[in-house]
């Protein structure tokens, strides 16, 4: 048998971005106290440099590699450039935050990269192996960076959760991938779609594999009715850990779903549809409602991220191409948002106060108006208010799926999302009309972080303005 020497070029960034990774995972034994920082830039120069790479070996062919495992495209370069940039925005408000709350560690930087590595695996996935790999390679990072406040008792019961039902879901998830196996008889996705289509496999054992792969999807989505884990770990855990768990690894999830279902499963739309449009009533409603009642700031994201999930599957349940690159283009506004979001509440927080109850925005606009400011931008994205760029994510999801000839499923996201619109406004009425508990001025906890979270809002109002450079490259990407 001979051995063939596959191309390594498709797979230059992830094997760059795990030396860079090794090397400050060494380097930070041996920095001295002095240059604790040395590990937080480098991760950053890590991150600028490869995407860098990727944004200039960026092409529109498709190129498959290690036995057909691997594959680099532009939908798989487009998402890791966008995981890059919402990465680099998460180390940037969490670097303060770890200092503030006295467990600075380079580990958090570390187990980031790794975590980043796995995603890209995700992204780049054109087998089962490989896809559960970079799975595996995020999750564990994950589980650690969660874990990583050993004092902290809801840090503790956070990566519990978490670690016992993620182990759940990969497994339930592992099953179905096997089911898939065993009726197709090949690992590598294209084949798998080829045989499906041909109708050479056994229907009855593709459908229970379908709905095996589907649960543990909508886990990694934190889709109702897998969302359990979702508030208690956003809550629980370190906020600058939230703030990551809230937006990339939502990015390589979608990547996942996208390359089982639509890449891999075409042939199976019917049944893997039929699932996706109850997960996708179930977390809308749901997560619409009961965001209606909290009052802390971390847990409304977390319950109006389970509703903005929900949108995201719509695109899916069009099952169309320009209804799989609405779905991409809700995901990517998301992430963005989300980074906005949990980073105003680090660049708010002080040590001993972590900003995450809603009241703690009392009277923000008489303490700090141009922040209030960025957070009435960021409310009014995520509420669906135009001309921010979260009006145009659900508008061309909504109108992919009327077109798909789902019209009342859109009514229910369009009910869904004027009801949502309460609790956005909320936070909005207690920062301009609720007066503050100190009169104060309320600055951001350094100039760096209100840069940061000045630049990530406004990208909120002028991408709405522009919305259609964002489309055009989700559409294109899917395309190419």
């Amino acid at each position: 048998m001979n051995f063939v020497i596959p191309d390594f070029t498709p797979a230059v960034p992830e094997m760059v971005l795990l030396a860079l990774a090794s090397f400050i995972l060494i380097a930070d034994t041996f920095w001295s106290e002095r240059y604790k920082y040395a590990t937080y830039y480098a991760t950053q120069a890590s991150l600028v440099i490869v995407g860098l790479l990727i944004l200039f070996s960026f092409t529109s062919e498709t190129a498959v590699t290690f036995n057909e495992s691997f594959v680099r495209d532009a939908f798989a370069d487009v998402l890791k450039l966008f995981i890059i940039l919402v990465s680099i925005g998460v180390f940037l408000f969490s670097k303060e935050y770890l200092q503030n709350h006295d467990f600075y560690k380079g580990e958090f930087f570390t187990l980031g990269l790794f975590a980043i590595l796995g995603m890209f695996v995700m992204v780049s996935a054109y087998n089962f192996i490989t896809l559960f790999v970079g799975l595996e390679i995020m999750s564990l990072a994950m589980y650690a960076m969660i874990a990583m406040q050993r004092d902290s008792a809801k840090a503790t019961e956070a990566a519990m959760k978490y670690f016992v039902l993620g182990a759940l879901a990969t497994g339930l998830l592992l099953y179905g991938l096997s089911m898939i196996y065993g009726a197709t008889g090949t690992l590598t996705i294209p084949e798998v779609k080829a045989v499906i289509e041909a109708g050479k496999a056994n229907s009855t054992v593709l459908a229970f594999g379908v709905v095996f792969i589907v649960i543990g999807l909508g886990f990694k989505l934190g889709a109702v009715p897998f969302h359990m884990w979702v508030p208690d770990v956003y809550d629980g855990a370190p906020t600058a850990v939230t703030l990551f768990i809230a937006a990339a690894p939502k990015i390589a999830a979608f990547a996942i779903v996208y390359r089982l279902l639509v890449d891999g499963m075409p042939g199976l739309v019917v049944d893997w549809q039929q699932l996706l449009i109850i997960m996708a009533i179930l977390s809308m409603v749901i997560g619409t409602v009961i965001a209606l009642a909290q009052t802390n700031f971390k847990r409304l994201l977390a319950y109006s991220g389970i509703a903005h999930i929900g949108f995201l599957l719509l695109g899916f349940i069009a099952a169309t191409p320009e209804g799989y690159s609405a779905a991409m283009f809700y995901v990517l506004v998301y992430a963005i948002t989300s980074v906005a979001a949990f980073g105003m509440i680090l660049a708010l927080g002080r040590k001993g106060m972590e900003f995450d109850q809603i009241k703690d925005f009392a009277g923000l606009n008489k303490r700090n108006p141009w922040l209030a400011a960025m957070m009435l931008i960021i409310m009014f994205s995520m509420a669906g208010v135009p001309p921010f760029i979260g009006f145009y994510a659900k508008l061309v999801v909504l109108e992919e799926v009327i077109a798909a000839g789902f019209t009342w499923l859109a009514i229910i996201g369009v009910v869904t999302a004027i009801a949502g619109a309460f609790y956005y406004l909320r936070v909005i009425k207690v920062m301009y009309f609720d007066a503050p508990e100190q009169d104060t001025p309320l600055p951001a906890s350094t100039r760096e972080l209100s840069v940061g979270v000045s630049v990530y809002s406004l990208s909120l109002l002028v991408l709405g303005i522009m919305p259609a450079w964002l489309m055009a490259v989700a559409y294109n990407s899917l395309l190419m």
